[in-house]
């Protein structure tokens, strides 16, 4: 886009002789000269010569230039990525083994035992996980269900559902009967009503927690649970039972029978409204640390008075330093960064709690006429957003009782996540500045600290059953294995890394996802342990994809995926549940060419499948054959560590 230069004007125009590339200053020396002088000079004829255009067009030029230079390199990208796609080992992708249509949208699932509870349109409905059939819908609300748990108790199951209005309800479930136990903060008066944000059931059932919000506060309201009352109510139903009620029967759908080997199919299910259960029993209302501030103590030995007996100490409240010293402190801090603090400052949001049933442990401090039997709960942990405090908070007490911690954990910086794993014997807390603090519960020890890499901050936490890996292949060691663990940890840059801790080794990183820094697409938003497959997890993408991935590999082993009708609506939230005792796992799809037509959400067909491990080849050898006999540890010299120290010992004599 330029001009040739010349005009009537000037008629004579003489040949013009250009040096190529840029003018250098000659050497002083002759003999240093270039003998191909001749070749560094071009001729050029008065009409090849051009000028640089005028503005706007010579800025027109540039933005021309600069479009097609990047559109050529958006080519070259997209051409180097397919060469790459195609040079690659493309996953085997699996279909679903049954599908479950729906009429309305679930919002949630949950799975326990041989049920699967799918929360949606006023109410949930309870399925059949081996053939998908509905075999119930409790229906009774004004607003949908947007989260269901269920808990397993043994021959029963607690589920607790929130609807839209923050409301949690617990039913009970047993056998046949669906039985309405409470609504937990239901309230009368609506401007009253308080909203239910997180709960929490201990192991086994014996307490519950929940999180709760209202009139600008928060606070944490803990209940014991009655189960054995509940049992001895259902199979003994008293006499005062209104004889007139009806009781709402068994609704099934239209779905296809499918033909499964022991399959109970018959199962008539009812809502048992009638009977009133005994209610969950208020023992204890937590609400977040006050802020540090003056102490109000006179003399340091009412400090020492106030913490003679440990219960708090490590919180930071009990302290004397006067109000004039914070005030000191606080005027030194302003001047310093003054700079940095002018302007508008945002209103700080409610403190959240994140919180966990610990079962009885050495490592946590008791008093000594307490004693909780094996197995049950004793200790609720809290930590509140923002704190560097772990409390712990005795279960036995009564709601006359004033609600102090029993013990703290201190960190060296704001704890930002915590987890417990599924036997509860470890838990790791996870601090703002990317350090992860690993616990053994059981044996009272510490497994070691650890750090995530530079600007990696943890996002959640999945623990894993711990594996060995047994010629080639993730094996589950047979018996039970101490100061042992593994997990994986997705941090907030959509990376990936698994963690494992051995006695009093130093535990050990590794990544398995890097960081995507091209393909933002293919980021992870959901991680899922599989239990039935030892050392995998499901992996799903914000793309909508659904990866097994292998960690001690680490590589993908296969990927899943519903029909090409279907496709996730909300890929980077899927609705999905994994089975804790099946090889099976359920995610929802959603038809993408009604979407447009259907006037609600509520009428997008939907659907639920049903994808079964052992049904794929692939996978069906490792699902049946995951557990490595104990004699085959013995015989391996590299497993003989896994063994408590009293077997190991044991069997060092029997050799020698």
């Amino acid at each position: 886009m330029t001009s040739p230069k010349g005009s009537q004007a000037q008629k004579l125009k003489l040949p013009t002789i250009t040096r190529k590339g840029t003018l250098e200053v000659p050497s002083p020396t002759e003999e240093d000269w270039s003998k191909d002088d001749e070749e560094d000079w071009v001729f050029k004829g008065p009409d090849q010569e051009q000028d640089s255009l005028p503005q706007p067009y010579r800025m027109i030029n540039k933005l021309v230039n600069f479009l097609f230079d990047h559109s050529w390199e958006i080519i070259e990208e997209r051409e180097a990525s397919r060469k790459a796609e195609l040079s690659c080992i493309q996953p085997t992708i699996y279909p679903p083994l049954l599908e479950s249509k729906l009429n309305k949208m679930p919002n949630c699932m949950a799975i326990s035992q041989d049920y699967v509870f799918i929360g949606g349109t006023k109410g949930f409905s309870i399925y059949n996980l081996y053939n998908a059939k509905r075999i119930y819908v409790w229906e009774k609300l004004k607003v949908d269900v947007t989260s269901i748990w269920a808990t397993d108790l043994g021959s029963e199951i607690l589920i607790a559902s929130v609807d839209e209005m923050g409301i949690i309800r617990l039913f009970y479930f047993y056998k046949d009967g669906l039985y309405l136990i409470k609504a937990i903060n239901e309230a009368d008066d609506t401007s009253k009503q308080t909203t239910c944000i997180k709960m929490e059931i201990s192991e086994g059932g014996d307490f519950a927690a929940f999180l709760l919000q209202g009139a600008g506060d928060i606070w944490l309201d803990v209940y014991k649970l009655p189960k054995e009352s509940w049992l001895k109510e259902v199979e003994h139903p008293q006499l005062t039972i209104n004889p007139k009620k009806k009781v709402r029967q068994l609704q099934l759908n239209t779905l296809d029978p499918v033909t499964a080997d022991n399959l109970e199919t018959d199962i008539n299910i009812s809502f048992r409204g009638d009977v009133k259960l005994s209610l969950p029993v208020y023992i204890m209302k937590i609400k977040p640390p006050k802020p540090v501030a003056g102490t109000t103590f006179k003399s340091p030995l009412e400090v020492f008075a106030k913490i003679e007996d440990c219960c708090g100490l490590g919180s930071g409240q009990n302290h004397f330093i006067k109000d004039s010293q914070w005030e000191q402190q606080a005027a030194i801090f302003n001047a310093t960064f003054k700079k940095y603090l002018d302007g508008e400052w945002e209103e700080e949001p409610l403190s959240m709690a994140t919180f966990h049933f610990l079962l009885p442990s050495c490592i946590i401090a008791m008093p000594v006429e307490v004693k909780s039997p094996p197995g049950v709960a004793c200790v609720i942990g809290v930590h509140w957003t923002g704190s560097h405090n772990f409390f712990l908070y005795s279960l036995n007490r009564t709601l006359k009782d004033k609600a102090d911690p029993e013990g703290v954990w201190p960190c060296a910086a704001p704890i930002a996540v915590s987890q417990l794993s599924g036997c509860y014997s470890y838990l790791v807390l996870a601090c703002e500045d990317g350090v992860l603090t690993l616990w053994d519960l059981a044996e009272g020890l510490s497994l070691g600290v650890i750090a995530l890499p530079e600007r990696c901050l943890c996002q959640s936490i999945h623990f894993l059953k711990y594996f060995l890996v047994h010629k080639g292949q993730n094996m589950y060691p047979e018996g039970p294995v101490k100061s042992r663990m593994k997990c994986v940890v997705l941090c907030t840059d959509a990376s990936l890394h698994l963690v494992a801790a051995t006695g009093t080794q130093r535990p050990t990183l590794s990544v398995l996802v890097e960081r995507p820094v091209k393909h933002l697409d293919e980021a992870i938003c959901a991680v899922a342990p599989v239990q039935a497959l030892p050392g995998m997890v499901l992996i799903f993408s914000s793309n909508g994809s659904v990866h097994l991935m292998d960690v001690a590999k680490p590589q993908i082993v296969c990927a899943f995926a519903p029909p090409r009708s279907y496709h996730l609506v909300v890929p980077w939230k899927p609705v999905f549940g994994v089975s804790l005792h099946h090889p099976c796992f359920l995610l929802r799809g959603d038809h993408p060419d009604e979407i447009g037509s259907a006037s609600q959400a509520e009428d997008i067909p939907n659907s639920i499948f049903y994808f079964n491990f052992e049904a794929y080849p692939l996978l069906e050898q490792i699902s049946r054959n995951c557990t490595i006999p104990q004699a085959n540890v013995l015989d391996d010299t590299t497993f003989p560590q896994v063994l408590p120290l009293e077997e190991r010992c044991e069997n060092f004599f029997q050799k020698r």
